[in-house]
């Protein structure tokens, strides 16, 4: 805020006033709330139109009295249109609503009123970044050095600027001003922000492709000692020595591998420098060339640096025939004989290659028929269980479920108070379908150490896959605050993916759409905290010049909107609010059904009286409370739809649905799920050709994609049966694309027809067509149970998932061969529980709290997530 009274307000204010509107200012900043307001109605006594009306209100915002001084800010802008005061003030209170736009918007007017003021140029720099709008950031930090020219970070924050709009010889032209300036002024050896200054100066220079200069600039400042990150140096060192194509990039890796002799990406560079790049080892292991150069260099590596694993795991992919299996039986022998629980992980890659997994196989059983013959009392019996736990690994990644599941038994018989072999059956049993076992052996795993928070998580995850949310909450809160409204309020507010996603799904998987929507919410909650999240670190990085960690942060951020849990999430939303438009009467059912349990009611109980004791203490301290700075975020609202059926009966959901998912339409293009939700949303909507364009972007993905083949038809059918055709320039071009999906002269049953027999040995396309053919061209209910009961013939690619579905269906149509197809798959999947009558299962969820204490009851001196220790 600046420190003076804009000179085009209405009224400019006598001496007095003008240094009691200066001390405001100066309130402000410290924070000093009460002396600010007071000192603000002092002005308004004598002046009530004057500017001041603006931080008046922005001091009562900041006092959480938020409507109150919007209002008075609003009536100072009305007062004076002209004051950069008030439009900076009013900028300041949208920013902190998180309306970015508006925000620029008024700081764009204050700035008409007041161009050179350097706090409001700042903050619309901000802004600008915030917003990505590069151009209007470049001539914005402009304008900051020509101001301020003798600040070092209004030269970087130019030159990022540039960089960020993609004009890299400018971004060059402004760091080398920047270090010519420098010249003049003694800059201490070891300053942290020089050295990150000039490594983002070599950054630039090798983006550009000007590596001489570039190494001439590293070389330079390390002997001069201003460069301090020795990883950095050698890093930069050895990619531009490899790009110069110089003799001493050899050298130049050779000492980063010395520096870290575990990373695999200064091998891939070593290699490369050879001729030898690391991408080729990959292509010519899979289709069997070896390469005997690349070999001998990592086998010199192993023996030069006999601790590290890195070169001895490369070895293993780049060897083949009896070098393979000398190589590979040292490297398993001495990971079991050190207990590494990881080491399945670390080989399974080698597995694509038929010969190397027939090796691994028969290198570890041999050496558990050893051992079972004539053990030695040289071995450890710890090696031989690990070797037991590989093995089940092994044969659990193969599809060998029951081998698995044996010799599990065999290693817990051997072992039982190991929670790796507990967790591991749990995951066996997971992939047969077994959710209820799966369940039952995380919570053995986790009565083996109560104090494990890894084991709970796990356990709560599992508990969760099986339908038994309230046992998975009450376990997981275990190490939750106590002091939180209910674990599930704690898990949420630390942003627990792992769990939102879970639940929701297992809410999802049961029918509670309202509760599975309120949850998916979440997910979409804590992915825009995150790009509200990165506003501060524009100004902080620039300030404390951490420029490439910078640099790395927005392109993150530019990504982040596509992580998987994210996606899901929109998707599944989408889902639902389809599912509601197609049936609104699911909607009425989760209001009916939205009746809380017990253990809600008592959270939401603890939670009154929690707020309760917020609002004593308050009043309690009245002084501290007047001058508490609150911020400018609006505070949290009261949560008016705890089960979120008030979200599942909105009005417009097929809008709401194409909000969410047109945001990620961009960053998660290559998502086919993405695609159909937009379809499936967009086709109600008519809007026909968002459609079309979202069928074309899926079968570029995947041209034979079950779901494809049934929007296909769909779209076909809808476009046929509309009464009139779309009106030019627009009916045209959806015939035309029609025609490209769908094959003209041909009728949807004998397409129908051609795809059920091109792919009659996969069970979803099997689904989909027989989808087709009873919910688009009505065929009658033998002719679709025809279809779908050949999904359990000899043959057919069936898997739990696709069962599942289909029983699901058959459902749909009200089929009465259901149950003949749930004990055909009962019989066809032994070791899965999924398909077991509801009283079946019912016995077995009691099986599993029967098992072992689920929930608070087992509580001791437990840890928290926090770190707090727990009574």
């Amino acid at each position: 805020m600046s420190k003076h009274s804009s000179p085009h307000s209405k009224r400019a204010l006598p001496s007095k006033e003008a240094s009691l509107f200066k001390e405001l200012l100066t309130l402000y900043e410290t924070r000093q709330l009460k002396k600010g307001l007071k000192a603000s109605e002092q002005i308004l006594k004598k002046f009530p139109e004057h500017e001041t009306l603006c931080m008046k209100g922005l001091v009562l915002t900041h006092m959480g009295k938020r409507e109150e001084g919007l209002e008075l800010v609003k009536k100072g802008i009305r007062l004076d249109l002209t004051s950069h005061i008030c439009w900076h003030v009013f900028g300041l209170i949208q920013k902190g609503e998180k309306n970015y736009e508006e925000a620029l918007k008024s700081y764009a007017q204050a700035l008409r009123f007041d161009k050179d003021n350097l706090n409001i140029l700042r903050d619309a720099a901000q802004l600008q970044t915030q917003l990505r709008l590069f151009d209007a950031l470049v001539e914005t930090r402009h304008t900051i050095l020509r101001l301020r020219p003798n600040l070092r970070q209004n030269w970087i924050g130019l030159a990022v600027a540039y960089h960020l709009n993609g004009n890299l010889q400018e971004a060059k032209d402004t760091l080398e001003h920047y270090q010519k300036i420098l010249k003049a002024s003694n800059v201490p050896v070891g300053d942290i922000e020089h050295s990150e200054t000039l490594l983002y100066h070599i950054r630039v220079l090798e983006e550009l492709g000007e590596f001489s200069d570039a190494l001439s600039l590293l070389d330079t400042n390390v002997k001069q000692k201003f460069i301090i990150d020795r990883t950095a140096i050698l890093e930069a060192r050895a990619r531009l020595l490899q790009k110069l194509k110089s003799d001493d990039a050899e050298k130049a890796w050779r000492a980063l591998i010395q520096h870290n002799p575990d990373c695999y990406s200064y091998y891939q560079g070593y290699l490369s420098s050879q001729n030898l790049d690391l991408a080729s080892i990959f292509h010519s292991f899979v289709v069997g060339h070896p390469s005997p150069e690349t070999l001998q260099v990592l086998l010199d590596f192993s023996t030069q640096l006999p601790k590290a694993r890195a070169p001895q795991r490369l070895s293993l992919t780049v060897a083949s025939g009896d070098e393979f299996k000398k190589l590979v039986k040292s490297y398993l022998f001495s990971s079991l004989e050190k207990g590494i629980p990881s080491l399945f992980a670390d080989v399974k890659a080698l597995y694509k290659d038929d010969f190397k997994c027939q090796t691994i196989e028969s290198i570890v059983e041999d050496s558990i028929k050893d051992w079972n013959s004539a053990p030695s009392d040289s071995d450890e019996p710890t090696t031989y269980l690990w070797t037991l736990y590989f093995l089940a690994q092994h044969h659990s990644y193969l599809g060998r479920h029951e081998r698995a599941l044996s010799v599990l038994d065999t290693a817990l018989i051997h072992t039982p108070t190991l929670p790796e072999l507990h967790i591991f059956k749990a995951r066996v049993l997971k992939r047969c379908g077994d959710y209820l076992g799966a369940a039952r052996c995380s919570n053995d795993a986790r009565l083996l150490d109560g104090q494990d928070r890894f084991l709970n998580t796990k356990c709560g995850k599992y508990l969760l896959r099986a339908g038994m949310v309230e046992e998975a909450n009450s376990t997981l809160g275990l190490f939750t605050k106590k002091d939180a409204a209910s674990p599930a309020a704690d898990l949420e507010d630390m942003q627990s993916l792992l769990y939102l996603m879970e639940e929701a799904n297992a809410e999802y998987r049961a029918g509670r759409l309202h509760l599975a929507l309120k949850k998916f919410r979440a997910v979409h909650k804590v992915f825009s905290e995150f790009g509200d999240d990165q506003y501060d670190f524009h100004g902080y990085n620039l300030r404390k010049f951490i420029i490439n960690i910078y640099r790395s942060l927005l392109e993150w951020e530019d990504t982040v909107q596509s992580h998987p849990a994210h996606v899901a999430s929109v998707v599944a939303t989408a889902q639902i609010f389809v599912a509601v438009h197609d049936d609104p009467s699911l909607a009425s059912a989760a209001s009916r059904s939205a009746l809380m349990t017990d253990e809600e009611k008592k959270a939401k109980k603890k939670a009154k009286k929690a707020a309760q004791k917020t609002q004593e203490e308050a009043k309690k301290a009245p002084s501290q409370s007047q001058n508490e700075d609150k911020g400018l975020e609006p505070p949290a609202l009261k949560d008016d739809d705890p089960d979120g059926s008030k979200y599942l009966r909105s009005p417009d959901p097929l809008e709401l649905a194409a909000k969410l998912l047109n945001s990620l339409q961009t960053p998660a293009s290559g998502n086919i799920e993405l695609w159909f939700a937009v379809y499936d949303v967009s086709i109600r909507r008519r809007k026909f050709l968002q459609a079309i364009k979202a069928l074309h972007s899926a079968r570029s993905l995947n041209s034979d994609h079950p779901e494809l083949h049934y929007r296909i038809v769909h779209l076909h059918q809808t476009i046929s049966s509309l009464p009139q055709s779309a009106p030019n320039p627009i009916g045209p071009i959806i015939s035309e694309n029609v025609q490209l999906l769908f094959p003209e002269g041909v009728s949807p049953e004998t397409y129908n027809s051609q795809y059920l027999q091109q792919h009659s040995a996969s069970a979803p396309a099997i689904l989909a067509a027989a989808k087709v053919s009873a919910q688009i061209l009505k065929a009658p209910r033998d002719e679709v149970e025809g279809i779908i009961f050949s999904a359990i013939a000899d043959g057919v690619q069936l898997d739990i998932k696709t069962g599942l579905s289909i029983l699901l269906f058959l459902t749909s149509i009200s089929s009465p061969r259901m149950d003949e197809f749930r004990i055909a798959c009962d019989t066809k999947f032994p070791l899965s529980t999924a398909f077991k009558t509801p009283e079946e299962q019912t016995q077995l969820r009691q099986q599993v709290l029967a098992a072992g204490d689920l929930g608070p009851a087992q509580e001791s001196e437990d840890t928290t997530v926090d770190g707090s220790t727990k009574s």
